[in-house]
């Protein structure tokens, strides 16, 4: 297969925008690859919920592909090596790929690009995964941005992103190498099934990413300004697992925006707003291509000299969303069900795990890895030292969220803290987020028993607010060389 190619699939699971898969097109026939390499990304390889999606979204590339007269490829192993011996049995040369900004990503594709140009080819990597490129990115002193407002400003003064482009036609071989069974690798739980109907949620692949893109700027995206914040309400798009495999690109997202904008100009600054978060996602990336350590290691290093604490019951109660505190249990409890979380959630538990708890935020860095659907490494990591402190253009250590405050405010009817805390069903609104005020005769007549049906506060708001303070000054004192 002399004019055959390998196109090698990662975090761009989709046909439609793909310039590098276009590129393969041109060159002649093409061999759809996706290798399932467990040992890529050490600490940071795919996550139980990440995995699940991973099943269901080469399903339906695998469909897609059919659709076409193709076939993906599936194989299970070290990516360098599954490479070479693809090279070897099919004959072709070149290696055709979408760049990625993951730190051992440069490593993996000069591996590949040895063993390509050994059987007389080449690898080819295009960009596709984000808007713009980090090093076309940079301040008026030529430096890479810490601060995101400036960040995106310097984005949108960039010419606009190329227009998308459709699905290629792709030409088959005559024969095709063998293939795993996406089944044998046992990518989805079964004993027990934690992930026990998700299907209903959710609708991973090319297709469902479309869907949701465009149910969000038809029907959402007018309330997407003021209501993004209320977990209750259908304001927020739920892109961003789609965004995290690939399955719709920045550009798609970028351009179905903008035509948004000229068919509803009254919409345009909710939907700007929502690009911004577009923005975020690109800020995140540059940040880890300049600074690869961050999913480990604390951006601003002074807080490699912070005193967290250690508390395992505390962290256990946590994750399993029974802190005492109904906000934080209910998004806690979202992610276990559901593998998602609501962003102004978020923000909050993760102040509550860093601020009230004073625990690692590498601790809530790999829950959420493990546990989210779109657990992004780049937005990952720099979301957890946002909220922590210790990240570029981080939140200020003295912005403590007060649980109570943040439900009652955000989830006021408690719509959504009932439904993921029930055993706080029949508490009126006044005690919701503080049942421990309550008397005894209202937590009666609601059914709850604090210490039995649910849990005291594992802490004292503000006894753990002043803690925090004094834990944060103590950074004032650290002298970096």
């Amino acid at each position: 297969m002399a004019n055959a190619s390998l196109y090698w699939f990662r975090q761009d699971l989709r046909l439609a925008d793909l310039p590098g898969l276009i590129a393969a097109s041109k060159s002649g026939q093409v061999i759809p690859v996706f290798i399932f390499d467990e040992a890529l990304g050490g600490d940071w390889k795919l996550g139980g919920a990440s995995q699940w999606w991973l099943h269901h979204s080469l399903q339906k590339l695998a469909a897609d592909l059919r659709a076409i007269g193709s076939r993906l490829v599936l194989r299970r192993g070290e990516t360098v090596h599954v490479i070479a011996q693809l090279l070897e049995e099919t004959g072709a040369q070149n290696v055709f790929a979408s760049r990625q900004y993951q730190p051992w990503a440069d490593e993996t594709e000069q591996g590949v690009r040895k063993v390509a140009e050994s059987a007389g080819g080449a690898f080819k990597r295009y960009p596709g995964t984000l808007l713009f490129e980090p090093e076309n990115i940079r301040t008026g002193g030529g430096t890479p941005f810490k601060v995101f407002t400036p960040f995106w400003r310097a984005c949108l003064k960039q010419p606009a992103p190329a227009q998308p482009q459709p699905a290629p036609t792709l030409t088959s071989p005559n024969e095709w190498p063998h293939s795993d069974v996406l089944d044998t690798w046992e990518l989805c739980p079964k004993k027990p099934n934690w992930a026990q109907g998700w299907d209903t949620l959710w609708t991973p692949g090319e297709a469902g990413a479309s869907t949701a893109l465009n149910t969000f700027l038809e029907s959402h995206v007018n309330r997407y300004g003021d209501g993004r914040d209320f977990p209750a309400q259908p304001n927020t798009s739920r892109l961003s697992p789609f965004l995290k495999f690939g399955e719709i690109s920045p550009r798609q997202i970028w351009w179905t925006a903008q035509n948004a904008k000229q068919r509803s100009p009254n919409e345009g600054g909710s939907i700007d707003k929502f690009l911004s978060e577009i923005g975020w996602r690109e800020f995140c990336n540059h940040l880890v291509t300049q600074f690869p350590a961050m999913p480990d290691r604390a951006w601003n290093p002074k807080f490699e000299y912070f005193p967290w604490q250690r508390h395992a019951a505390n962290l256990t109660a946590w994750q399993s969303g029974n802190t005492g505190y109904p906000i934080i249990d209910a998004g806690m409890r979202e992610l276990w069900q559901t593998g998602f979380m609501h962003n102004r959630v978020r923000m909050v538990v993760a102040s509550f795990l860093t601020k009230h708890l004073l625990m690692h935020w590498r601790e809530g860095e790999q829950w959420f890895w493990d546990c989210l659907l779109d657990a992004d490494l780049a937005s990952n990591a720099c979301s957890w030292q946002w909220v922590g402190g210790s990240g570029a253009d981080a939140s200020p250590y003295f912005r403590i969220f007060n649980p109570i405050a943040q439900g009652e405010k955000f989830d006021k009817s408690g719509v959504y803290t009932r439904h993921w805390v029930p055993e706080l069903a029949e508490m009126p609104d006044k005690y919701l987020y503080k049942p421990w005020e309550a008397p005894e005769l209202t937590l009666k007549a609601a059914g709850v028993e604090l210490g039995k049906t649910y849990p005291n506060p594992i802490v004292d708001h503000r006894e753990a607010r002043e803690t925090a303070l004094e834990a944060y000054a103590t950074l004032k004192n650290v002298a970096m060389a």
